[in-house]
């Protein structure tokens, strides 16, 4: 669809040195036209996604997705971030950590599911912020996205080496060397790491079928062992330890770290919610979206916050939370005991199944940021025969496995969480702006006044909470605020009406649920360190220049060639011939 005075202009940007230098010049008035450009449900899924050439095959069902949701959530949570949020943060009020995580990853989960209803593609947040704040916003968050998957990854595989070292009793030290050139943190080298990772890449680059199949094994033998954990630790352990330290030194009670501690581990913990993200990325090979993606995506965050709630519990009660180990909980608590070997055993099941879930949704995201030439669009292309992203796939494989062979795992859980708890917060507002605002034909300023506004409340209630010393003036702030916050979205309720209502699964009580995931997101990330916010705005950084240099010229070629169009603000609303054409409702 051409919009008026625009001209299509004639070679790729990239084809000669003299044409890039070009380009550049051009770069405000391209950032103009493209950053803000907005995409629509029907171009997601009918010419964006003909650009991968082949079609990614419908092969799953709703027992897929949970199989797929719980063999990606449970392994990174317990067996590798439990032990650090423990230890550091929460003491035996980990179990809270994870109700206030599983709480708020089950309210992001309704927005995702929403989108990923209405848009069966392989895109997930980045396809969905696409379709409502445009271009840009799309690429920060997906190029964020993309980077999580692999940081994650990479600390989920060397936690496969400490475990699989305690199945067979042989120390994680043995399996890694130590090269002294390299600074600390960056210097043990993890082999066997690597191989775990280019295997599953191998797997997933073969077939999707293949691949659930694989993970509804290895997921079915790990909560055997789950529930073998959680039974040993109820009939083995002891109460005391909920509220006892080893050393009577450190802080005793249920909450040796205060609130605060609770509020650091969840988002410490928010790490193992990543999983149900990478099932929203399944959507296109989905059979029957509109019944299977609602159970599979919100059904899965329960069962594992139930799951993650009771291995805590068990845990805490196995050991006082300062004799935790942070690499190795569970099986350090029965050290030198055959319980020990069992259990490294069962976690190294889970963490392989974490691996294959979280591999397959990081390659989906970089196919799909392909087809929008964003990156080069050799990473959308879809292979004939496997009918998987194979370039993706083996590119972010390769990728993941080199990061494993040197980082310490404490330096990448630092740099996870924050990325995460963005994309989520993201999601939430972009589930209201669509519901609420149809561009052309609904002005937006009501809505996007809203949902700035309540953010910085959010914020102002955060750092008022990290920062005011306790008493009754930060608790009179506190409630100021709360209260500012409900009657902002209570007014805005009244006074705005939704344009959109879904036509096969929405997000209930809308506004409320959304406001409050976009509320915990934010509350969670004031909990981070200074780290994770220089990580974050560094590698935010990078993402600009490499949009402004790359991605907006690349778009901006795509659009003269016709692959992309260009809606902004112009041109939004689906035509009644486009929905009638809509492929989901063919499935």
């Amino acid at each position: 669809m051409e919009i008026s005075g625009y001209v299509p202009h004639g070679p790729s940007s990239f084809s000669s040195f003299r044409a890039y230098l070009r380009a550049l010049a051009q770069t405000p008035a391209r950032l103009a036209r493209r950053a803000g450009s907005v995409s629509t449900s029907y171009d997601e899924m009918s010419g964006v996604r003909a650009r991968s050439g082949s079609d990614m095959q419908k092969t799953l069902r709703w027992f897929d997705l949970v199989g797929l949701g719980v063999g990606g959530m449970v392994g990174a949570g317990v067996f590798v971030t439990t032990g650090h949020a423990s230890r550091l943060y929460a003491g035996p009020a980990i179990v809270i950590s994870y109700a206030i995580a599983g709480l708020c990853a089950l309210l992001s989960a309704f927005c995702y599911t929403e989108f990923a209803v209405d848009m069966p593609v392989a895109g997930g947040a980045f396809s969905y912020l696409r379709v409502t704040f445009g271009e840009f916003a799309a690429f920060l968050t997906g190029a964020n996205l993309v980077m999580d998957y692999v940081m994650s990854n990479a600390a989920v595989s060397r936690g496969f080496t400490a475990y699989l070292g305690t199945a067979i009793g042989v120390p994680a030290a043995k399996w890694r060397f130590t090269l002294s050139a390299l600074p600390d943190g960056f210097n043990q080298i993890d082999v066997v790491a690597v191989v775990v990772v280019l295997t599953i890449t191998l797997i997933i680059c073969y077939s999707t079928r293949e691949s659930s199949v694989l993970n509804m094994v290895l997921t079915a033998v790990h909560i055997i062992f789950i529930m073998f954990m959680i039974i040993l630790g109820f009939c083995t352990g002891d109460w005391k330890n909920f509220t006892e330290p080893a050393d009577p030194a450190h802080p005793a009670g249920f909450f040796p770290n205060g609130v605060s501690g609770v509020f650091n581990g969840a988002s410490m913990v928010y790490l193992s919610y990543i999983g149900y993200d990478a099932v929203s990325t399944m959507a296109e090979e989905v059979k029957n979206p509109v019944k299977d993606i609602p159970i599979g995506v919100s059904g899965s965050v329960l069962l594992v916050t139930v799951l993650y709630c009771l291995m805590a519990a068990s845990m805490s009660m196995l050991l006082p939370y300062d004799l935790i180990d942070p690499e190795a909980p569970f099986p350090a608590a029965f050290r030198g005991k055959w319980e020990s070997n069992l259990i490294g055993a069962g976690a190294s099941f889970g963490i392989l199944t974490s691996l294959l879930v979280a591999m397959l949704g990081q390659a989906r995201y970089m196919c799909v940021l392909g087809r929008s030439s964003v990156v080069p669009a050799w990473f959308a292309r879809v292979h004939p025969k496997t009918t998987t992203p194979v370039n993706a796939s083996a590119f972010l494989g390769i990728l993941t496995a080199a990061i494993a062979l040197f980082t310490d795992l404490n330096v990448l859980l630092n740099l996870v969480s924050i990325g995460t708890l963005f994309v989520f917060y993201m999601v939430a507002n972009a589930v209201i702006f669509r519901r609420y605002v149809v561009v052309g034909t609904t002005n937006p300023r009501p809505t996007l006044s809203f949902l700035c506004s309540f953010s910085l409340t959010s914020i102002i209630f955060s750092f008022i909470w990290q920062f005011m010393p306790p008493g009754k003036l930060r608790a009179f702030m506190l409630c100021v605020t709360a209260a500012i916050a409900i009657s902002m979205l209570q007014i805005f309720h009244c006074m705005v009406p939704q344009v959109r209502k879904p036509e096969f699964w929405g997000v209930p009580l809308m506004p409320w649920l959304p406001s409050i995931s976009i509320f915990l997101n934010i509350f969670l990330l004031g909990s981070l360190d200074r780290p994770s916010y220089v990580r974050f705005g560094v590698f935010s950084a990078v993402a600009v220049l490499v949009y402004v240099f790359y991605s907006v010229h690349a778009s901006f070629d795509a659009e003269g060639s016709g692959s992309l169009s260009q809606k902004n603000g112009e041109i939004h609303k689906e035509s009644a011939q486009e929905e009638s054409n809509d492929p989901r409702l063919a499935v």
